[in-house]
C-alpha cells in the first residue's frame, strides 16, 4: 500500500516517550523555576525588613552581658556563667573597669576587688572576679564596650527615625568621631604594659599637672565611676558609634533599595 508523503514525514516528527520521562522533565523545570522565585521573595522581605532584622539580631547580641547579673542574682549560676564565659571572648572584663548590680555600688576600685578577691594585678585572674551577693554581679560587657556597643544600637533607632532628612557623613568626619576613642583605647592599652593600676592612665598624673590639681585626686587616679578614665570611656563610645551609624547606614540603606 502506497503511503502519502506528507503522511511519512508527519510519522518522522514524532516519536513515543515513555509518561516517566515527561513526569520527571516536569518536576525538574518546576523546581528551577521556584528556586529564583523563593531567593527573590526573599531579597524583597530583606529590602523592606533589613533594619528590623538588624535591630533583632544586633540586639541579641549586645543585650544579653545584662542578662548575667540577673541571673546570678536570682541563683541562676549556670545560665550566668555561660554569659560570663561566652562574652569573655569579646570583653576582657576587668571588675575594676565593669558596671556591678544589685551591690553596694555600681563600680569599685582595683583595691576594692583585690581585697575581695585576689591580691593581683594579672589580669587574666582579675577578668575572673564577677562578684559576689554584697558587691553585686558585674555586667559581661566592661563599661567601654557598654558605652560603644549599646550605643550602635540606640542610634541606629534616632537615625532611622529620620534618615530621611539626614546626609551621610563623609569619611573624614568619620575620622574624626573614631579619633577620640582610639587615643583613649590606644593609651589606655600602652599603659596596662606597665601592669594593671600600675601605668600613666591609672595615675593620669600627667593630667594633673595640666589642670594644676584644680579637681578631686579621685577624679585622677583609678577607673571608678566619675574619674576621669570613667568619663572618657562612656564618652568616646557613642562619639564613635554615632559616626559608625551616621556614616554606614545610609550605605546599607542604599544597597537595599537598589535591589
Amino acid at each position: 500500500m502506497l503511503i502519502h508523503p506528507s503522511k511519512l514525514q508527519l510519522s518522522k516528527r514524532f516519536t513515543l516517550i515513555h509518561p516517566n520521562k515527561v513526569y520527571n522533565q516536569l518536576m525538574s523545570n518546576t523546581v528551577n523555576l521556584a528556586r529564583p522565585v523563593e531567593s527573590r521573595s526573599l531579597g524583597k522581605w530583606l529590602d523592606r525588613h533589613w533594619f528590623q532584622t538588624f535591630l533583632v539580631t544586633y540586639g541579641v547580641w549586645v543585650f544579653p552581658p545584662f542578662f548575667a547579673p540577673i541571673f546570678m542574682h536570682i541563683g541562676w549560676d549556670g545560665a550566668g556563667k555561660a554569659v560570663y564565659f561566652f562574652y569573655s571572648f569579646f570583653c576582657h572584663q576587668l571588675p575594676e573597669r565593669s558596671f556591678f548590680l544589685f551591690g553596694q555600688k555600681t563600680m569599685y576600685s582595683l583595691s576594692e576587688i583585690q581585697a575581695a578577691w585576689k591580691n593581683t594585678i594579672n589580669p587574666l585572674i582579675l577578668r575572673q572576679f564577677i562578684g559576689n551577693p554584697d558587691m553585686g554581679w558585674k555586667v559581661a560587657w566592661s563599661d567601654r564596650m557598654i558605652s560603644f556597643y549599646t550605643s550602635v544600637w540606640l542610634f541606629a533607632v534616632v537615625w532611622f527615625s529620620f534618615h530621611r532628612k539626614i546626609r551621610p557623613l563623609p569619611w573624614w568626619r568619620l575620622i574624626l568621631f573614631l579619633l577620640p576613642i582610639a587615643i583613649d583605647g590606644g593609651t589606655h592599652l600602652i599603659s596596662d604594659f606597665a601592669g594593671v593600676g600600675q601605668g600613666f592612665r591609672d595615675t593620669n598624673q600627667w593630667l594633673a599637672v595640666l589642670t594644676n590639681h584644680a579637681l578631686p585626686a579621685s577624679f585622677y587616679a583609678g577607673d571608678a565611676f566619675g574619674s576621669f578614665n570613667s568619663l572618657m570611656r562612656l564618652l568616646t563610645g557613642p562619639l564613635a558609634s554615632l559616626g559608625i551609624v551616621w556614616f554606614a547606614f545610609p550605605y546599607i540603606e542604599a544597597f537595599f533599595d537598589e535591589d
